[in-house]
Order: C-alpha cells, then structure tokens, then sequence
C-alpha cells in the first residue's frame, strides 16, 4: 500500500484535554507516527532500547523523561519490560488551565527533547500521584491535577537550562500555530494572515531566533520533508507542490542550500525504520 500520509495516532478522548497513566507496556514496539494535536511526556524509571524522534534515535537509560511535541514524527523500540508513567497534554488544556505558570513551564519543557534527571524519589512519586488525582471524581480534581503538576514540573525544570527569555508573545505563538498548519514558502503570506507586517515578522524571529522569518520558515520545511521522505512514499515532486513549489528544481536547490544535499541524497542516506 503507498502511504501519502505520515500516521497519526491518538491517544486521548476526544473529550478529554489531559491524561496522565503509567506507560503501557504493550506499547514497547510502535510504528512511526506522529500525534494528533498533543504534547506527550514520557519518563521511564525502567527500561531499555531506543526511541527515535523524527531521523534521531536515543537511548532508553532511566531516568529519563522525553518531551514529543505535537508535530514530531516517533516510535518506540523497547527491548525490557519499561516502567514509568506518560502524560498527554492538548492545547485545550493550557487554554483552561488556571494556573497559567503551567503554560510557561511547559513552553520551557517543549523546548527540550530528553531530560535526565537523577534517581529522585521526588519525581516518581509526583508522578504517582498525578496520575491518581486525575482520576478522582470531585468539584476540586482539576485545581489538585494542576497542583501536582505545578510541583512535578517544576521538579524536573530543576534538570534544566532554563532560557529566560521564554516570555512567548502571542504573534510567535500564533506564527508558530500557523507553521504547524500551513508550509509555504512566502514571508509574506504569513504575515498577511497574521495580520501583521513583513518587517515585524522578521523583527519578531531576529529577537526570538536570530534568524529571519524565512529561515524559520525554512526550518520548518527542510524538517517536515524529511519526515514526508522518510516516513511515507511521496516523491520529491509531490512534496515540492504540497509546499506549494511550482518548480520542483527549485525545491530541490532550496533543500540543499538549507541542507547541504538534495533531497534523494538524504533519503538514500537515512535509515528508514
């Protein structure tokens, strides 16, 4: 069968904008896939083998929490029955939350990709107790759930090189949205549905980035090829018109202005799981 999409699994109800339960062992295979709009953390105190997040695999050496963000492309090979626990956060959830410094921890934890904490006792119990809270039924489970995990988070923050500079403002975040949405080529028409202009989008992406808009626009799209290259059967062409190229030798000349090889170089070269 040829596959055109990248798959895309959820493990959430529809209903629910959090869940929070030990990790299920019978996950310790998965096919490459990527989530149907959520956030996941991950955090094994038992366990080995390797999870791979989009072309990178990394090795399960508990403790250890990986972040998978939404637009991610990654599986599991685990070859030791694991223990820990997992948490899916959707972005309903941090629109109603009331404690809005949950929002902040968690853009500092969407930045990393794996975070080794020590053997701290601290941590797995949080964790035991979240996913215990979230499933009680009464008028104050949701402000204990945000509680516990103020506390968890901030626990596991204690691991990081926090950036202080992580005030998100609302146009980079709906920039962002849109990246996640749309990939296109064209400073310009983000900025038009932004409703902002060129320049302060470049301003915006210099101060956050150091970078212009149409270098993080870029980013996006080099990344996101390589995930259609990888993961599904698309040709080079079909990827170039979906990111709305009309000519396909351009595309490929972006690709290796940005990358350093052309697109087929790359997926001759990478390891396809």
């Amino acid at each position: 069968m040829t596959r055109t999409k990248i798959r895309t699994y959820s493990k959430i109800s529809a209903l629910a904008d959090i869940k929070i339960e030990p990790f299920d062992v019978n996950k310790r295979y998965t096919k490459p896939h990527r989530h149907n709009k959520y956030m996941e953390l991950v955090y094994f105190s038992a366990g080995s083998g390797m999870h791979y997040m989009d072309e990178t695999g990394y090795a399960i050496e508990p403790p250890v929490i990986f972040i998978i963000k939404k637009d991610e492309v990654h599986h599991w090979e685990i070859d030791t029955v694991p223990e820990g626990f997992v948490i899916i956060i959707k972005e309903g959830f941090m629109e109603k939350t009331l404690d809005k410094h949950i929002n902040l921890q968690l853009r500092q934890l969407g930045h990393k990709k794996i975070i080794k904490p020590n053997f701290d006792p601290t941590i797995q119990s949080l964790f035991e107790i979240a996913s215990k809270e979230i499933k009680e039924i009464c008028a104050s489970r949701d402000i204990l759930v945000e509680g516990v995990l103020k506390a968890l988070f901030s626990k596991i923050l204690t691991y990081v090189e926090i950036d202080e500079n992580l005030s998100t403002t609302n146009l980079e975040e709906r920039f962002e949205e849109l990246l996640q949405t749309k990939l296109k080529n064209d400073v310009a028409y983000y900025a038009q549905k932004l409703n902002t202009t060129s320049q302060n989008l470049n301003a915006l992406c210099k101060k956050k980035h150091d970078k212009t808009a149409s270098s993080v626009i870029a980013d996006h799209i080099i990344k996101e090829t390589k995930r259609l290259l990888l993961y599904t059967d698309l040709s080079v062409t079909e990827i170039a018109y979906a990111f709305d190229f009309t000519d396909v030798s351009h595309f490929v000349k972006y690709f290796k202005r940005h990358d350093g090889q052309t697109p087929l170089h790359f997926k001759k070269a990478a390891i396809v799981p």
